[in-house]
């Protein structure tokens, strides 16, 4: 008789709606289709080094569907940097015991960039691995959509649609600062949906006379209010390309010496750019004469409950890894394409990140209804 499998599986990274979800569909998938016995690491890959886990049964999935976060539990640990006693440690080895221990077949990874990083590492170490797309942020090479990117933009849209009604009565200029350090696709996303008269993403860096000018227009029109939906990546032409120069710093250097030289001038660089979404707030009230306001979404666009479409996503997807698991196939992303799936190798996705391509789809629409991008 053939042995059942054992699978492992923990959430990375950040948390998002629908991690749950995924648990649920892959569990079930496992449990109730293959007979397998899964089990979950606690708090990502602290979990996995520190060999903390607990047995993931039918009573365990039960009610999650609809439960924000993560039952898991999450950390933002990095295999190889993995800090001990305040220094960095490559715990790779400890992983691979740990997986030997535990009876593994596979481990199954829910993350963005930096897990597939992470999940890279233990399939060229020789484990089984898989990697399921988890960002709001939706910024998952390889994936059409990433799980928690619908019902962020839900979250957000929402809260750009309530911005409307208190800009309108104060007159007022509102800024929206949505999540999204180097890829736009929930602002402009979000931005379409709600509306915002301006959007700003961190791909299409801006000119503030551009916004002044299309504030200006809209107040000759009789409009007396504007909504700007910026991303926290977003930054002006000039803050753009200081960030730019910083970061080539990082890439060109040589020596170890040279390279933390070069991140500690380009934390500066990042330090001196983080309120940037209230400089060009006053900004703008110093050139328009409206009275301007921010409001920093922030982690309420991670919480809450996920939304039909990640339901649905994360089942499909949670459900097309135990499939591959079954197959045999390892060392992939789980992407989602239209309404199927395919795997996409690892070395395909880790350490690269979507961005929103300038003649994207969503920046024509947007232009074509008269939306000001800030250029």
């Amino acid at each position: 008789m053939a042995k059942s499998k054992r699978i492992g599986i923990l959430t990375a990274g950040g948390d998002a709606p629908g991690l749950n979800a995924v648990i649920r569909g892959f569990g079930k998938t496992s449990m109730g289709h293959y007979g397998w016995e899964i089990i979950g690491f606690r708090d990502g890959i602290q979990g996995l080094v520190e060999n903390r886990s607990i047995a993931l049964d039918r009573a365990a999935l039960s009610g999650i569907l609809t439960v924000g976060g993560t039952i898991l539990g999450t950390s933002r640990d990095k295999v190889q940097k993995y800090m001990v006693d305040g220094e960095p440690r490559d715990m790779t080895s400890t992983v691979i015991q740990n997986y030997q221990k535990n009876d593994l077949d596979a481990l199954v990874m829910l993350g963005g960039g930096g897990t597939a990083k992470n999940a890279k590492r233990l399939a060229d170490a020789g484990l089984n691995v898989l990697v399921l797309p988890k960002t709001i942020d939706n910024d998952v090479a390889g994936t059409d959509v990433s799980f928690g990117f619908a019902t962020a933009m839900e979250i957000a849209t929402d809260a750009i649609d309530r911005l409307h009604s208190t800009a309108h009565s104060h007159h007022r200029i509102i800024l929206a600062e949505l999540m999204g350090h180097k890829a736009g696709w929930l602002t402009l996303g979000a931005g379409i949906a709600g509306g915002a008269d301006i959007i700003l993403i961190p791909e299409i860096p801006y000119d503030v006379s551009s916004i002044v000018e299309a504030i200006k227009g809209r107040s000759a029109r009789g409009s007396t209010f504007s909504v700007v939906a910026v991303a926290e990546g977003a930054r002006d032409v000039s803050d753009s390309a200081d960030l730019e120069a910083a970061s080539l710093l990082v890439n060109s250097a040589r020596s170890p010496e040279e390279r933390r030289a070069a991140k500690a001038h380009l934390a500066n660089v990042t330090d001196s750019q983080r309120e940037h979404t209230f400089k060009l707030a006053r900004e703008l009230e110093a050139a328009t004469g409206l009275e301007s306001r921010v409001t920093i979404l922030g982690y309420v666009q991670r919480g809450g409950t996920p939304c039909a479409a990640d339901r649905l996503l994360a089942t499909r997807l949670g459900a097309a890894a135990a499939d591959m698991v079954a197959d045999g196939q390892f060392g992939y992303l789980v992407a989602a394409r239209g309404d199927s799936t395919e795997p996409v190798p690892l070395e395909d996705v880790a350490g690269k990140t979507k961005l929103v391509p300038p003649d994207h789809e969503w920046v024509a629409t947007a232009r074509k209804v008269g939306t000001e991008l800030g250029n």
